[in-house]
């Protein structure tokens, strides 16, 4: 019963330091260990070590900044719209293999598309072309005015303010929508290059070159 009595504070105090961590972390050049971590060095790197028996029972990295926070999160979102990107472009493919049974039907389809472009395009040169001379009129009716020794009016200089900002807002627009043509014109390349290479099919053949014309007889 002593003997009993007498090992179990042993006992006691052995389980409590069965638990109890030892850190070791660099300080500059210096190596540092202690039973305690200092709050200067939790985001440090660090290794800890179980105290009884001195086996390293975790390796902690150092806490990450501002800016490699921000560059992590950014490259993980990166990562998410990359692997969505793929996802909707396999899905896009399935979708074109089972909705578009040939080639002449996916056409169709760009057809439509661009035909629409084409409209846009049409009817923002139509606009350039209008303001541009109803401004030109306007500057011509201002210019005699001066050129008479009259004044030009508030009311026909703002007139003329207004339609220069419009044609400059119509050149923007026609310039987007040729834009967006040529990108359509790579996307359809792109698209029927694609089709071709799910289906099996053969690009067409580049047609051949002229002839050169037989040497004339001297």
């Amino acid at each position: 019963m002593l003997l009993a009595t007498l090992a179990a504070p042993a006992l006691a105090q052995n389980k409590g330091d069965s638990g109890k961590k030892l850190y070791c972390w660099d300080e500059g050049s210096r190596r540092i260990c202690s039973d305690t971590l200092p709050p200067e060095a939790v985001n440090s790197a660090r290794q800890e070590f179980n105290a009884r028996s001195g086996t390293r029972s975790a390796e902690i990295q150092r806490a990450l900044t501002a800016e490699e926070r921000a560059d992590a999160a950014l490259a993980e979102a990166q990562q998410k719209i990359d692997a969505a990107a793929a996802d909707t472009r396999r899905r896009t493919e399935q979708a074109m293999l089972a909705t578009y049974g040939s080639e002449d039907a996916l056409r169709r389809v760009f057809a439509e598309r661009t035909a629409i472009v084409d409209n846009n395009i049409n009817t923002a040169l139509y606009n350039v072309a209008s303001l541009r001379e109803a401004l030109a009129a306007q500057l011509l009716s201002a210019g005699n005015r001066e050129l008479a020794g009259q004044k030009v009016s508030d009311k026909q200089a703002g007139e003329i303010r207004q339609r220069h900002t419009e044609l400059l807002a119509q050149l923007r627009l026609q310039a987007a929508f040729e834009q967006q043509r040529k990108a359509m014109e790579v996307e359809i390349a792109e698209s029927l290059a694609r089709y071709r290479e799910l289906k099996g099919i053969a690009p067409p053949a580049a047609p051949d070159a002229a002839p050169a014309p037989a040497p004339t007889q001297g």
